[in-house]
């Protein structure tokens, strides 16, 4: 029976949605996270008899068939780059995007890596990291005097030094877009990498057309909403019952049949 099939690719779908629904509520509080969406497709149909074709020879068309599908799958995981709130934090480190764009960071193996979470320090030699320790890039390096750290909505870092009346321009953060960044691969620990799906980065200054602003001493917090997470997660848990209802039907019409044929 092919009911007990399908109805095992639903609950198959469905626990990977529990899944999805699941890494987002945990990732709630996590600056620049971006939350995720299983979509689902139709599996292939078996035709029990085509549409169009007539019984006899000079009749008409049939105007429906007979087309039974086999179920559902997951087709993908899509991350939803939507703009997340913008926290006030104070720290002068701190940096959010508002709009369009990634920071560029220097990955353990030198490849160039990006991210939307802006919660920068200072190394051991003044070089701006992330909190992991990677390298921004460009890189930045902040004198040992430095008193105060001023940057501006187009990424311009300027240091007050210790002694010196005017501010040391000490850079130029620039960021990057993508045509599509759903195809970016997320690597965990807030970083994601290129795609041959996302496109080659076009890295520009903030501010400019296409491009986000700096804000500095703000995060951009997780864009996941709790009351909509919840509400897909019950959603989700319904629709994974109703899929083990189907296999329980279907296995007690085998069992009615059973119980004829002794």
């Amino acid at each position: 029976m092919r009911a007990l099939a399908i109805a095992a690719t639903g609950m198959s779908a469905q626990q990977t949605n529990v899944e999805v629904i699941a890494n987002n509520i945990a990732n709630i509080n996590t600056t620049g996270f971006k939350r995720a969406r299983a979509e689902f497709s139709d599996l292939l149909y078996q035709a029990e008899r085509l549409q169009g074709v007539p019984n006899r020879v000079g009749e008409a068309a049939i105007p429906e068939g007979a087309q039974i599908g086999l179920g559902t799958r997951v087709v993908g995981v899509r991350n939803l780059h939507i703009q997340g709130p913008l926290e006030d934090t104070g720290n002068s480190l701190d940096l959010a995007i508002n709009g369009r764009g990634w920071f560029q960071i220097v990955g353990p193996d030198g490849e160039i890596l990006y991210t939307r979470a802006g919660s920068f320090n200072k190394s051991d030699e003044g070089q701006l990291v992330t909190a992991d320790g990677y390298a921004v890039d460009p890189p930045i390096l902040f004198p040992a005097e430095t008193k105060d750290i001023v940057i501006n909505e187009s990424g311009e870092v300027f240091a007050v030094v210790e002694g010196e009346e005017v501010p040391q321009n000490l850079g130029q953060l620039t960021i990057a877009n993508f045509a599509n960044e759903s195809g970016l691969e997320p690597l965990g620990n807030n970083l994601y990498r290129e795609t041959a799906a996302s496109g080659a980065p076009v890295v520009g200054v903030a501010a400019d057309i296409g491009f986000g602003k700096l804000h500095q001493g703000y995060l951009e917090g997780s864009n996941v909403d709790p009351v909509k997470e919840i509400t897909e997660l019950i959603s989700a848990q319904r629709a994974y019952e109703m899929n083990s209802k189907v296999i329980k039907a279907a296995d007690d019409m085998f069992g009615t049949v059973a119980t004829g044929i002794r």
